[in-house]
């Protein structure tokens, strides 16, 4: 089965850290992706750019209205994600909790709905 794994961390934090420790939480990123790809779990993921660049966009009565970034009360956001390949939601959990970010934030592991499934 497929899971997204979806990176909740402070975004503050990288505003913070100084060289080294962007440097420091690279590497560690880089080298999950890298031991993941290497047993076969990875399927893709990607760095999102901070809240501060998005737009919200809803549909209201056939109007299109935006906002400036998600709504935002909580302390994490949305950060980035990896979808992931793992034989149950367990195994999914044991990939999820390798990820750097679980040691400061908060990883969502969600299944991936699979339509063409019977």
């Amino acid at each position: 089965m497929r899971y997204l794994c979806l990176i909740y961390e402070d975004e503050k934090w990288w505003d913070k850290a100084t060289q080294t420790d962007m440097q420091k939480g690279m590497a560690e990123y880089n080298a999950f992706t890298e031991s993941i790809k290497k047993n076969g779990n990875y399927v893709g993921g990607e760095a999102l750019q901070p809240t501060k660049t998005a737009k919200s966009v809803r549909v209201r009565n056939g109007k299109i209205s935006t906002t400036d970034g998600p709504y935002v009360e909580t302390k994490e956001q949305l950060g980035g994600y990896y979808l992931i390949k793992a034989k149950d939601l367990n195994d999914a959990v044991q990939v999820a909790s390798r990820i750097p970010g679980a040691k400061n934030g908060t990883i969502e592991v969600r299944p991936i709905m699979e339509f063409d499934q019977p």
